[in-house]
């Protein structure tokens, strides 16, 4: 079987699945969930693959995100004078320090100013429903997989097992060079 490039058709079909899938999520999304995921994925939260963004799409319920708020006095004034999370009476306001209650604030429950706004994680209900194709609906899918015998899908699952370590990967590159 020739190889084109370093994955298999296997794998690419996984690839485009995957992202389309991710596609459909986003465009499903209203624009303050957008903003949320803009925010979460700018902090670091659930970026590392596909797979961490596509669970991160249907958990936005776990975070919170303050929109314009970019900076621990405007945190700061948000939680004391909107939120009322803290009972500060009128008569101390005009000396409170605001921004030191905000950056407390942001220390203390892991929160991160983003360009569009502050979010911070609300709950730890994070579920993934996402694990791989199987769980991709198939409205969401570009196209179907071809039938494949029992011994055909058997032989691609080993192409990916042989080429998902380094040293199989340049095995298989060595054997390729050899059908040139």
């Amino acid at each position: 079987m020739k190889r084109e490039g370093r994955f298999g058709p296997l794998f690419l079909i996984v690839i485009v699945f995957s992202h389309t899938h991710l596609a459909c999520l986003l465009s499903e999304l209203t624009s303050s969930e957008l903003e949320t995921l803009e925010a979460v994925l700018d902090s670091g939260d659930h970026c590392s693959s596909v797979r961490d963004i596509i669970n991160l799409t249907q958990n936005l319920d776990c975070y919170g995100f303050y929109p314009g708020v970019s900076d621990e006095e405007t945190l700061g004034r948000i939680y004391v004078d909107d939120l009322e999370m803290l009972d500060v009476p009128d008569q101390v306001k005009p000396y409170f320090d605001y921004e030191a209650y905000g950056r407390d604030a942001c220390i203390h429950e892991n929160g991160h100013f983003a360009p569009g706004g502050y979010v911070v994680k609300e709950s730890d209900h994070f579920v993934e429903v996402y694990h791989g194709l199987q769980d991709i609906p198939k409205e969401h899918k570009v196209f179907s997989f071809p039938k494949l015998s029992i011994r055909e899908q058997m032989a691609a699952y080993q192409e990916i097992i042989d080429g998902s370590s380094l040293e199989g990967y340049r095995q298989m590159q060595k054997k390729d060079r050899g059908d040139r």
